[in-house]
């Protein structure tokens, strides 16, 4: 049917040199409730506009919170581009293969290194390897605080180019600091990338990009109403890293996380500044909330209200708790999601397409698949039954994992 698991990295490359003159930035979907039924509205908006330029990704973590092998996620993806008529290649992305800062580092690397595994037996051509975690803030000069998560980084992106099939070069993506720490420098940047060159050392291609903070917080931060504080990004370091890192070692460009929740009038703000790509998860998950029956969203609430009580603090809201552990609950109720009355699923898919919408729009994502398809040309890989029998999930028990 000509729809392709398939790697952006040259198409990052290419944006990197500045190949094309149509700008835009990637969006790159974690799609954690029905996620059939949200990639076919993500489908359908893209037909419209002639889109093609787009990631389906899933975290470490989310494999747990929504009871999902980065596998199924695939199926999922695969079938919503079957049903919508959809054709060419499609971009899976391992997103957030993170390492737990308070695991065993060992333990930590081998699990990573199984999902890396899993993911490209599934697929998924394009991995973002994420060991943000283990940045070392003590150290007292920023070389220092880079050089394990450099190191590891490097471990990890090699162990990709290992594993990946022949005639695919996966697009392998690097992160220099925690969402939700301090703005990333022009410093750690230069730090991180001279010692992952260093113990990289491979004649196979590196990085196609690397993943920056700029001020945003997986999730967005609730306020005592239940409505988003307004966050303050600072573009311009957004701008500074994303030339730093196309001209000085080739990438595509840098990474937005953790955006999602903005207002509307801020994603064109990523194109203006060159962001290669962002990363949107929460806002589809809000969505799915608002738009189920009220009886089950209280259903899932009062599980959130047993089972996560620990994750309450004091002077939260019922707003604020439940805004920050409602991914908890898509597991243990994703049957009852599944089998929600065609209606309701009608009138979600619809409030999905509307955001497709707009994401696509102020993107810059119309008249993409022209691109894609001029650099792009995926290979396709047969799959194999003893791959999908043999991996076991590597990663459903993770702890301070970003999502």
């Amino acid at each position: 049917m000509d729809i392709v698991p398939a790697s952006i990295h040259d198409l990052y490359l290419a944006r990197g040199r500045e190949a094309f003159s149509h700008v835009w930035t990637t969006p790159a979907f974690n799609l954690r409730a029905l996620p059939f039924d949200c990639a076919r509205a993500a489908f359908r908006s893209a037909h419209k506009v002639d889109a093609a330029a787009m990631i389906f990704e899933l975290a470490r973590v989310e494999l747990g919170w929504t009871n999902q092998t980065l596998a199924e996620y695939a199926a999922s993806i695969l079938a919503a581009a079957i049903a919508e008529g959809y054709r060419g290649a499609l971009f899976l992305q391992g997103d957030h293969f993170q390492i737990s800062a308070s695991l065993p580092l060992e333990q930590e690397k081998a699990a990573v290194e199984n999902l890396i595994a899993e993911a490209l037996a599934a697929g998924f051509y394009n991995i973002d390897v994420d060991t943000s975690t283990l940045v070392d803030l003590s150290k007292p000069m920023v070389m220092e605080q880079q050089t394990v998560n450099a190191t590891l980084s490097a471990e990890l992106a090699a162990h990709v180019r290992k594993l990946q099939p022949q005639g695919v070069t996966v697009s392998i993506g690097g992160e220099i600091g925690e969402v939700g720490g301090h703005v990333s420098t022009v410093e750690e940047l230069r730090a991180y990338m001279s010692q992952f060159i260093e113990r990289f050392a491979s004649n196979q291609p590196g990085l196609s990009k690397v993943s920056i903070h700029t001020g945003t917080a997986h999730g967005g931060i609730p306020l005592p109403d239940g409505s988003m504080a307004k966050v303050n990004i600072d573009f311009d370091t957004l701008k500074n890293l994303g030339q730093i890192a196309r001209d000085e070692y080739g990438m595509g460009g840098a990474v937005q996380h953790g955006a999602s929740t903005l207002p509307p009038e801020h994603f064109n703000q990523f194109v203006t500044h060159g962001a290669i790509e962002v990363h949107l998860a929460t806002a589809f998950m809000s969505t799915f909330y608002k738009n189920i029956p009220v009886e089950m969203k209280n259903e899932m609430f009062a599980w959130l209200d047993e089972h996560l009580a620990a994750e309450r603090k004091p002077d939260m809201t019922n707003e604020q708790f439940h805004h920050n552990t409602q991914m908890h609950a898509l597991a243990p109720f994703k049957e009852s999601a599944w089998n929600l009355p065609t209606d309701v699923k009608d009138q979600l898919s619809a409030a999905w397409e509307a955001q497709f919408d707009m994401l696509f729009e102020r993107l810059g994502c119309a008249g993409t698949r022209q691109i894609v398809e001029q650099v792009i040309h995926p290979v396709k890989i047969q799959p194999k039954l003893e791959d999908y029998l043999n991996h076991q999930q590597s990663s459903m028990q993770v702890a301070g994992l970003a999502g």
